[in-house]
């Protein structure tokens, strides 16, 4: 296929924003399930609240690793439709929503029988223990439909298609809260019929957007049985991300972990500092998601040019974007705090914190587009191998940071000063010297 040449400047920054801007909002609706279940589990007491603070963490713990369902299929459906072949992506989606049932069957029944042992292993004793398995077990039989939801959404945005997948988590989000409601007050089945609720939201979502791809795939003419081939290359293109994974989340825990060595001021500023780099990350998140695709289709159409047009176009939106939530960030800390806790140590613990994010901010949107570029050119081995490297780099400096800071606002500085600069240079470093390269740019399907 010949080359269309690069995409020019405007024309670009509209096709980004119409794929970032419905990503964003889908990211967005997801943690409204977790706030949901939080507003209504806390009425039923104490107990209950710290039950489900155990379990939710163990689901999303699970889930966050089970991200390369859709990351890798994103790749390898937008590299096939940039091809021309838009059969054999629907055909490839298909497989990796098989994969992610069968994933998600199996986790769920360890989930099931795992419980009790999961929550011990957190530390959960008690009526807190007894709530948290008792959530987590109401909660199993929705990972199949979490899982499925991962898929099928890598599908629709490896078509281009971010608006299904919003509709789908802004109505989930909203049958979520209304189920929950009727299940746990007006059926009166307690922290149980939250957990019921939600697995029934998301198995809902599964459903409908298994209806959706699955129209997609009969108009292409794909087959919708399952191809042993096609699932082994999702496993083959999902285990490096994985892994990927695996060290992102690691580095979050170490960070808990670290914080929680330095006390209890440190840990509870921290709470606060790491909610609102979140909720920065999903803004982040959402243009990594249309380079992912947009990548995908280039590499797919052998238009490299335009895959050039694109990473140049995507950086500079991510540290624009870094730069504008940065400055917000930083300019708030002090004022927000309170919102969470009166304590003057926290306080000025958080507005340190904050104000170290915010100015290494920009660098984090640098760090995310690099990220969800290879990711959606398929280089996932290179992503696993630097993910382990700068791991061990972050490690370093996180133990550090626990042997000789101090509790409060310092220490929550240093901290942060590691994970947001440490961390994020070292990924600055390896995954911006792979782009400048051409080794990731493998034309074709």
């Amino acid at each position: 296929m010949p080359s269309r040449g690069p995409a020019r400047g405007p024309s670009l920054d509209r096709e980004i924003l119409a794929l970032a801007v419905p990503a964003l909002g889908a990211l967005v609706a997801e943690p409204l399930f977790v706030l949901v279940d939080s507003a209504v589990v806390g009425r039923l007491g104490t107990a209950q609240l710290a039950g489900l603070a155990l379990a939710s963490n163990l689901l999303l713990t699970v889930v966050g690793l089970c991200v390369f369902l859709a990351y890798a299929t994103t790749a390898v459906v937008s590299r096939l439709v940039g091809a021309g072949r838009e059969r054999d992506a629907l055909q490839a989606g298909i497989d990796g929503m098989w994969l992610a049932v069968v994933v998600g069957v199996a986790l769920g029944v360890a989930a099931w029988l795992g419980a009790p042992a999961a929550v011990g292993a957190l530390g959960g004793t008690g009526d807190v223990a007894t709530h948290a398995v008792t959530y987590l077990r109401a909660s199993a039989a929705g990972l199949p439909g979490m899982l499925l939801v991962l898929a099928a959404t890598g599908v629709l945005r490896g078509l281009k298609d971010t608006r299904t997948p919003l509709a789908v988590a802004s109505a989930g989000a909203v049958v979520n809260a209304v189920v929950n409601i009727a299940l746990v007050y007006g059926a009166g089945l307690g922290i149980a019929g939250s957990g019921l609720g939600t697995a029934l939201t998301q198995l809902g979502m599964g459903a409908t957007l298994t209806v959706v791809v699955v129209r997609g795939a009969r108009r292409r003419g794909a087959s919708l049985r399952p191809a042993a081939g096609g699932i082994w290359a999702s496993v083959t293109a999902g285990v490096p991300l994985l892994v990927r994974t695996a060290s992102l989340r690691i580095a979050i825990l170490l960070t808990v972990a670290v914080a929680t060595r330095l006390g209890d001021v440190t840990l509870a500023a921290h709470q606060v500092v790491n909610s609102i780099w979140g909720l920065a990350a999903f803004a982040l998140d959402a243009l990594a998601i249309a380079a992912q695709a947009l990548v995908g289709h280039g590499l797919g159409a052998r238009d490299l040019g335009h895959v050039r047009a694109v990473l140049g176009r995507c950086l500079r939106w991510g540290v624009l974007a870094g730069t504008a939530i940065g400055v917000l960030v930083a300019a708030t800390g002090w004022w927000i705090a309170p919102l969470f806790n009166p304590d003057d140590g926290v306080r000025a613990a958080v507005a340190a914190g904050l104000a170290v994010c915010g100015l290494l901010m920009p660098m984090a949107g640098w760090v995310f587009v690099l990220d969800g570029v290879l990711i959606g050119a398929g280089d996932g081995r290179y992503l696993a191998v630097v993910g382990m490297v700068t791991l061990a780099a972050y490690a370093s400096a996180a133990l550090a940071v626990g042997v000789w800071a101090p509790d409060g606002a310092v220490g929550l500085a240093w901290l942060w000063a590691a994970f947001a600069g440490v961390f994020m240079l070292a990924r600055a470093l390896t995954t911006g010297l792979r782009a400048r390269g051409t080794r990731w740019m493998v034309p074709g399907a």
